[in-house]
């Protein structure tokens, strides 16, 4: 932990323009990322960060300005839907900020300036918003919003010491990288008992894309996975492969091994033809003795946009989601603990459910430690003293929500990845704001019945220290808790 950096930390200044209806008009926001020692990556942080500054909401006027930080630590690197999780968190907390000026409920605020049909990003983006709506009206019914909401209201009417709170966030996630790197590549071999060897240019990490890419081979080639066995990543097959990240990679390597497949199935056509009521196995061996090549490479790019433009780094599609969650605080501690968290998310046709919704809960949980438990804390110098399990605490067992429920989206297409999926790797890991600010709803009850109202700055993550002291209640000294700007690290 010493050596090795961590996600950029951002400092954001922000400043909004909206109507007494809670209709957002103009944003202007500075932010600063610290890129530690080098900025060896922190250039293209800031460019996915800028790529998402309004998240899912529409801005008619915007003006953002970016700096990178070179300081005395680490350098900081890329790191889990890197860039974007910061900018969306940014995105979350304003639009926050601006339900609590206009004493509108923040899901109303959230509704009314959140993309309808025909808006397009402000990098003239098209936007899906039916899916959009679709996983926010779904889940605001599924979830029992609106009831819950009462009844928590209710309940902290009734107790003074712990709070519930509640909040409900949608999610609309970029997917896509640099030009360079949108492509990729597979080799396929078949061999005369039938049997087939893949290999293709991503790197299995425990994402399921071996998995995946099988059950691309055995859709395209029609034959049952177990005939299929995957080859491990190596570039004297496949070279030049490009990273494995972004939440894109079952989009470009399953279609270079899906046309790696037709390529070995249009060779294997003319010997269906000849015997149609022979097996994979006889056709295979027909086309063999017919001195018929039974390997194929696959090559996938995907397509430029019309016109081409460098001027920014732009989505090649748009996931999108929600999540509700709800916790309790102990006002005297500032624990708390996740009762529940919902979560629909809008991944197309899924190529492996399973897998799916098992990238979403650990996402999930990841995105639970950012935003809640993983503070990182330097000293003047820029000596880090959290070096271990004793000071930095991760999530374990016990943090996961005691009702965790998860859904996909049913019915959704998309026509710019294989089969119809989209990538799923990254942008649940987002959804967890959601505990964040059902904390931070928790606190602004403890501070109500303290005659503290308004909104008030938490910052990420929300851990038992901060929730505590912004509780504001009489064991508090408030002297002691004004934020001496000139000695914070």
């Amino acid at each position: 932990m010493i050596t090795v950096g961590g996600r950029h930390p951002v400092l954001a200044n922000y400043r909004v323009g909206f109507t007494s209806s809670g209709k957002v008009l103009a944003l202007e926001l500075t932010v600063y990322l610290d890129g530690g020692c080098n900025g060896s990556i922190s250039a293209r942080i800031r460019d996915f960060f800028l790529g998402m500054v309004c998240h899912c909401y529409t801005i008619p006027n915007i003006r953002v300005k970016a700096h990178i930080c070179k300081t005395h630590t680490a350098s900081n690197q890329a790191m889990r839907a890197f860039g974007r999780v910061q900018s969306l968190f940014i995105a979350e907390t304003w639009i926050s900020h601006v339900a609590m000026a206009t004493g509108i409920s923040q899901e109303k605020v959230r509704e009314i300036n959140m993309f309808q049909d025909g808006d397009r990003t402000y990098k003239d983006e098209p936007v899906d918003s039916v899916n959009l709506w679709r996983c926010w009206n779904e889940l605001t019914s599924s979830s029992q919003f609106y009831t819950r909401r009462a009844e928590i209201d209710n309940y902290n009417s009734e107790h003074r010491w712990e709070k519930r709170g509640l909040a409900i966030t949608p999610l609309m996630f970029f997917i896509g990288m640099p030009r360079p790197v949108n492509q990729a590549g597979a080799l396929l071999h078949v061999y005369t008992d039938g049997s087939v060897l893949l290999t293709h240019g991503g790197t299995e990490m425990g994402q399921g894309l071996h998995t995946k890419m099988i059950q691309v081979a055995s859709r395209a080639l029609g034959i049952p996975p177990e005939r299929i066995h995957q080859s491990e990543t190596s570039t004297n097959l496949v070279p030049n492969a490009v990273r494995t990240g972004g939440s894109y990679n079952s989009d470009i390597y399953g279609m270079a091994v899906m046309y790696a497949c037709h390529i070995i199935s249009e060779r294997l056509n003319p010997y269906r033809e000849a015997n149609p009521k022979g097996t994979w196995t006889d056709w295979v061996q027909a086309a063999y003795v017919d001195r018929v090549s039974l390997s194929a490479t696959g090559f996938y790019r995907i397509p430029d946009e019309d016109p081409p433009t460098t001027e920014f780094l732009k989505a090649n599609y748009f996931s999108y989601g929600a999540a509700c969650s709800e916790v309790v605080v102990d006002a005297l501690t500032g624990k708390h603990q996740v009762l529940r968290t919902d979560i629909l998310m809008d991944v197309g046709t899924s190529l492996n459910p399973a897998i799916d919704i098992g990238q979403i809960e650990g996402a999930f949980m990841q995105g639970y430690g950012l935003f809640t438990l993983e503070e990182v804390k330097y000293s003047p110098e820029g000596n880090l003293y959290m070096r271990g399990p004793r000071s930095y605490r991760v999530p374990g067992v016990g943090d996961i929500p005691k009702e965790f429920n998860v859904s996909l989206l049913k019915g959704s297409r998309n026509k710019k990845a294989v089969y119809s999926s989209k990538g799923i790797g990254e942008p649940p890991l987002v959804l967890a704001v959601s505990v964040f600010l059902a904390v931070k709803d928790a606190i602004y009850s403890a501070r109500a019945d303290n005659g503290v109202y308004g909104n008030f700055i938490l910052d990420s993550p929300a851990t038992p220290e901060r929730v505590r002291m912004a509780c504001m209640d009489k064991f508090i000294d408030h002297s002691s808790v004004s934020r001496d700007k000139t000695n914070a690290h």
